[in-house]
């Protein structure tokens, strides 16, 4: 049985040490370290991406003052405090350290971005097709063919993906919701508040995991509402509160996410739900008689293709 998992600190940690070495360091710290000091109290996350040539310029002081204001708070030096600060943001800050790893490493040709990106999505692809199980596939299709309503939960980059599933939803179900709008969370809350057992919320969420997300799917779970979770990983927020979870790599050197992953996961669960529903033929024809007034015919070089020609 999937049980809810604990509430996450509401700090990171790295915060948590830095702040409480500055706070116990302070009385002897000099005035140009309480300068830098100010900085990093007031802008945690933005001096967790700087280099040590980028804070000193912040704070006004040296690149050697900016060292041993580290060195006075117990650290080896400015390495060691930044990667104390950055364990705090890991999941925020990983792709922006993976970015930098890559900048320092030399440029690349376009030609090389090229080919190292296309492979990265091809081993994502893989890991995600390798992950699926028959059970969870069987599962999904399921809890889709059987729902009255579907709302699909997802924001940031994930609102997206949803907008894509609902596309390819709408022929074969009847009434598809994406909860994504200009209204925010609490239109969508509004939304799930009629929600029953015989609906379904798919919820879509990547590191980095979106709250509104993650507390829509606790709200569909509080009202016996079932939820399809697509995500990345068991560990994710999203993973106790679903009652089917589908799993896509999409790990990136140089994104947050590799969102090609995620796609491909949502056209198979597309083309599996089609694949068993008996009206998917009509549907798929009735779609494209609908489509025909507006689709450029490449043969008489002008809008409009015959719907008998798209049914042949």
């Amino acid at each position: 049985m999937l049980t809810r998992s604990a509430p996450a600190s509401s700090a990171p940690h790295g915060t948590h040490s830095v702040a409480q070495r500055i706070a116990q360091a302070r009385p002897q710290l000099s005035r140009l370290h309480r300068q830098v000091a100010d900085v990093v109290l007031a802008q945690p996350l933005q001096v967790a991406t700087l280099s040590i040539d980028e804070l000193a310029a912040r704070a006004g002081v040296s690149v050697a003052t900016a060292n041993r204001f580290a060195r006075a708070l117990g650290f080896d030096g400015y390495p060691a405090f930044r990667a104390e600060l950055v364990r705090g943001f890991e999941a925020l800050l990983a792709p922006v350290e993976q970015l930098r790893s890559q900048v320092e490493s030399g440029p690349a040709s376009a030609a090389d971005a090229f080919a190292r990106a296309l492979e990265e999505c091809r081993q994502n692809i893989e890991g995600t097709r390798q992950a699926l199980t028959p059970q969870a596939c069987e599962a999904a299709v399921a809890l889709l063919r059987e729902a009255r309503t579907i709302y699909i939960a997802g924001y940031g980059a994930s609102a997206w993906l949803g907008g894509l599933l609902q596309h390819g939803l709408e022929t074969h179900c009847g009434d598809v919701r994406l909860l994504a709008s200009a209204a925010g969370a609490t239109h969508a809350a509004r939304a799930l508040a009629r929600s029953t057992p015989q609906d379904l919320v798919v919820a879509i969420s990547f590191p980095r995991y979106l709250a509104d997300t993650v507390a829509l799917a606790e709200q569909a779970r509080a009202r016996g509402t079932p939820v399809l979770a697509i995500t990345d990983h068991a560990a994710s927020p999203l993973a106790p509160l679903a009652d089917v979870a589908l799993f896509a790599q999409a790990r990136s050197r140089f994104r947050a996410n590799c969102e090609s992953s995620v796609l491909a996961l949502i056209e198979a669960l597309i083309i599996a739900l089609s694949l068993q529903s008996r009206e998917a033929l009509q549907a798929a024809r009735g779609t494209a008689e609908a489509i025909a007034p507006w689709i450029w015919n490449t043969r008489t070089g002008r809008r409009g293709v015959d719907p008998k020609d798209l049914s042949a």
